[in-house]
């Protein structure tokens, strides 16, 4: 018996997932809910067994060797000198990784059971969920890139079947195609990437990859050698997976699907793969300054982009839509100025609030009989109160109160954004002034929601609080949204960031000490700005209150006054409209008329159908020949005897005359 049999064994934690995914698929139409329910929770929950248990077990063989767990189950692919097999492997990153795709996404199991309970299709859903969550356990426990983007592609697939699930609904089957093309354009960039380091590495192996580049010299900014390029191309791979700009446009429209796939896929686990991927990849990207300069950029410029957008929406899920993307964005911020700590931090905190926010969500729309215009909602705080106090919880975390979880992420990040060299201010200054945009529209979500006066007609809409199965998960987020962030605490008493010390065998060493003095200013600073963060969420909360509480007509009077900016913010931006023009419509028009209607059907139609239309014509005129008449018989024949007859004297004489020439 192997000391640590469940690392040994560690393909049994995507394994589970997969085999409730294949059993409700094949045998779910023909079965009760609660069998398709016990399935796929079962399943679900059976996997996030196996992974506390693999996760102890690595805490014991870290303990022992001080290396990642690695495991070579079998060759996948070889080609020369090329390897890629069916490797596993967990470290600190793959262990935060995936406790929040197991734990988080068995929560949002047990939600859906009651969410979808009157929903057609049950065991169709449960089949695409659990089938998620095997790809994005192959995600992140993949031991090469290969590998990983298997898992990659997988949790695109998974992504289109769940948004789509609404097939019969236009909107939402073109939702599912939206996803699904902006992600193979992101995908093509990442396949690039991944060839360019093979050829410059022969290997696509984590472990060998990591050591061979990190002895390879670095790039100076705004070189584009071979490492620059690679990570640019993995990047545009990331801005498709976690939605940043200009490959954003899928994920507001992917809120087509179920409210549990939202918070799931498109809150907690997916989106986060890309920063998942420039985390893993974080010994490249350190190699290349110039590419951590675009990540920094793209990431800032999302999460002010995508804040701005959210503050006039209307539709509660597209609300927490932009907000994703804005956090998504502070993700990539931190990665571009070296907090890949703090990346990882705000994945995690984020995972939980944002969970909570989208399930809250879907909870309040349940209760509302499927409305999403807050426009028509308000006083649910009354009727609702287990939602409304555990969404309130969520707001405040994404909002950036302490003690809630995103205070300390959120602070993380805007603290390294300011200390790092070269724009840091600018950085700092968009990242603070996206918290403040934050915390504004999402107090404006709570107020339109849950105070004031009903805006709906209570006579036909009987609002009701949801039942156990959906109320419970959210209360397990709310407590996670609440202590999620403690493991930062400390730092500020002066004592250790219990996070980023968890992490630093996967990021590196800590830092060296620096004196007394300095570290002391270091610290006075950090909690000048956590305070001054602080006050930026109060004046959000601040603002929202004022406009949405205390004077409910001034929003619609500030939107008269300044129609122009709010008519822009309202059609966010006319992005989609813009790819319309310069991508979609021309596309179009080269497709129906030169590869359809030119080289479809004029060339290759036309060239088939010019050669049966030809075949038919001589056939016409040769039938002619048969008229029945005995005369015109005879003139043929006499004819072909003559033809006959001047080929073999000709093909005599010219063969006496080749041979004369011969001889």
């Amino acid at each position: 018996m192997p000391a640590h049999p469940m690392l040994e064994y560690l393909w049994i934690v995507p394994l589970l997932p997969l085999l409730g995914s294949a059993i409700n698929g094949l045998f779910g139409a023909n079965w009760p809910n609660k069998y398709v329910t016990a399935t796929a929770i079962s399943s679900t929950g059976l996997s996030f067994l196996s992974t506390l248990e693999a996760v102890r077990e690595f805490f014991d063989y870290f303990g022992q060797s001080h290396q990642p767990f690695r495991k070579e189950f079998f060759t996948w692919i070889t080609a020369g000198d090329f390897r890629a097999g069916f490797d596993l492997q967990m470290d600190q990153l793959t262990v935060v990784m995936v406790l929040v795709v197991t734990g988080v996404g068995w929560l949002i199991h047990i939600y859906a059971t009651g969410y979808m309970a009157h929903e057609g299709g049950y065991y169709r859903f449960f089949s695409y969920l659990n089938l998620f969550m095997f790809f994005m356990l192959i995600l992140v426990l993949a031991a090469n890139y290969a590998l990983l983007f298997v898992g990659w592609e997988g949790v695109g697939l998974s992504s289109y079947l769940l948004i789509g699930f609404y097939f019969l609904r236009e909107s939402a089957s073109d939702a599912g195609k939206k996803a699904f093309i902006v992600n193979r354009i992101g995908d093509f960039g990442f396949m690039l990437g991944m060839f360019l380091l093979f050829r410059a590495f022969g290997t696509l192996d984590f472990t060998q990859l990591f050591a061979k580049a990190d002895l390879w010299p670095k790039d100076a900014m705004g070189q584009f050698g071979t490492l620059t390029i690679a990570c640019l191309l993995l990047f545009m791979g990331a801005t498709g997976k976690s939605a940043q700009l200009p490959l954003y446009v899928w994920l507001p429209d992917a809120m087509e699907g179920p409210t549990p796939v939202s918070a799931l896929i498109h809150a907690a686990t997916m989106v986060t793969a890309g920063v998942y991927v420039v985390e893993r990849s974080h010994i490249l990207f350190t190699h290349s300054p110039t590419a951590m300069l675009v990540a920094a950029i793209v990431g800032c410029a999302t999460a002010f982009f995508a804040a701005t957008i959210g503050l006039v929406q209307t539709d509660i899920k597209k609300v927490l839509a932009y907000s994703t993307v804005s956090q998504l964005g502070y993700m990539f911020l931190a990665c571009g100025v070296g907090a890949f700590t703090a990346g990882m931090f705000h994945l995690m905190t984020h995972a939980f609030f944002k969970a909570l926010l989208f399930l809250a969500a879907g909870s309040v729309i349940h209760a509302m009989g499927g409305e999403q215009d807050m426009n028509k909602m308000g006083g649910l705080g009354k009727k609702i109160r287990s939602t409304y106090w555990t969404m309130l919880m969520a707001t405040l975390a994404i909002a950036g109160f302490p003690p809630f979880a995103g205070f300390f992420s959120k602070d993380a990040i805007l603290f390294s954004a300011l200390q790092s060299a070269g724009g840091g201010r600018i950085l700092y200054g968009l990242g603070l002034f996206t918290a403040l945009l934050t915390a504004f529209y999402m107090f404006r979500v709570i107020f339109l929601t849950f105070t004031g006066k009903p805006r709906y007609d209570e006579k036909k809409v009987h609002v009701h609080e949801s039942p156990w199965s959906m109320l419970g998960p959210l209360v397990v987020l709310a407590v996670l949204s609440l202590v999620g962030g403690w493991f930062a605490l400390p730092t500020f008493f002066h004592g250790p960031d219990y996070f980023a010390n968890f992490l630093t065998p996967v990021f590196g060493g800590a830092p060296e000490a620096a004196d007394a003095g300095a570290e002391a200013a270091a610290h006075a600073l950090e909690l000048i700005l956590a305070g001054v963060a602080f006050g930026t969420g109060l004046l959000g909360l601040a603002v929202a209150y004022w406009l949405y509480v205390s004077n409910p007509r001034k929003p619609d009077e500030l939107a008269k006054s300044m129609k122009p900016t709010y008519t822009m913010l309202l059609n966010k931006y006319y992005v989609d409209e813009l790819y319309t023009a310069a991508v979609v419509r021309p596309l179009l028009w080269l497709s129906t008329n030169v590869f359809w209607k030119g080289v479809d059907v004029t060339g290759i139609d036309g060239t088939v159908n010019g050669i049966a239309h030809g075949t038919t014509a001589i056939g016409d005129s040769v039938r002619h020949s048969q008229s029945g008449n005995t005369r015109s018989y005879a003139v043929w024949v006499v004819a072909g005897a003559i033809v006959v007859l001047a080929v073999i004297f000709f093909w005599s004489g010219a063969s006496k005359t080749v041979l004369g020439l011969v001889r």
